[in-house]
């Protein structure tokens, strides 16, 4: 079940696929996004997408700021 996984575990595999994505953004800029995003999806009462949706969420906010991925 989703629910027992750490949370801290997820941001830290969000964290890794958005950085392997955006090596030009800033460490402590990832880190920051994918924490702010994952607190606004953790409190909903469905948490079997939490990895999917944090990671879909922090990429569009760094497309939003003009952050290129990498190809």
């Amino acid at each position: 079940m989703t629910s027992d996984i750490d949370d801290d575990a997820i941001i830290e595999q969000v964290t890794q696929l958005v950085r392997s994505r955006y090596p030009d953004v800033p460490q402590s800029e990832v880190d920051r996004i994918v924490r702010e995003e994952f607190s606004v999806l953790s409190g909903r009462p469905v948490r079997d997408f939490l990895i999917v949706l944090t990671e879909r969420a922090a990429k569009q906010r760094l497309k939003k700021m003009g952050k290129e991925p990498r190809r």
